[in-house]
């Protein structure tokens, strides 16, 4: 299994959010986890962050070949990013879409423009969400 991860804008500032939160939850922290949730498994996943709108296109449109799967942490996107949405549609691949819960940011499945688009979302902690994101594409037809 080949999944690519984008994580959108600000999610290099989650350990700023969840130090408030008493949580100590970062970016990096994050990625360890994926990663090393993943080792010794047939899953490899390209991680890639930005605040840039053409380059989370460009990602898409250049794994969208190698990928069999998208996990996507959309953030402040899901509110308003069509052009990521039209990406994501153009390359067809099985997309779970990640929301933070109601502690970390206030967008929720409703609002969300990929919702409708997306195979699968998962809602909740951040430790928890991109885990079941990969287990989730590791089963998928």
């Amino acid at each position: 299994m080949k999944i690519i991860l984008l994580h959108g804008p600000n999610l290099n500032l989650i350990g700023k959010i969840s130090s408030k939160l008493d949580s100590r939850i970062t970016l990096d922290k994050i990625n360890t986890g994926i990663k090393r949730n993943i080792r010794n498994t047939n899953t490899d996943v390209k991680i890639f962050q930005t605040h840039k709108v053409y380059q989370a296109i460009n990602f898409v449109q250049r794994n969208r070949n190698w990928a069999d799967g998208l996990l996507f942490a959309p953030m402040a996107w899901a509110l308003y990013e069509y052009s990521i949405l039209d990406a994501i549609k153009i390359s067809g691949l099985p997309t779970i879409q990640l929301l933070f819960g109601s502690k970390y940011n206030n967008i929720d499945e409703e609002k969300s423009i990929f919702t409708n688009v997306a195979t699968k979302t998962i809602i909740g902690s951040p430790k928890k969400i991109y885990i079941e994101g990969i287990k989730f594409l590791e089963n998928v037809d």
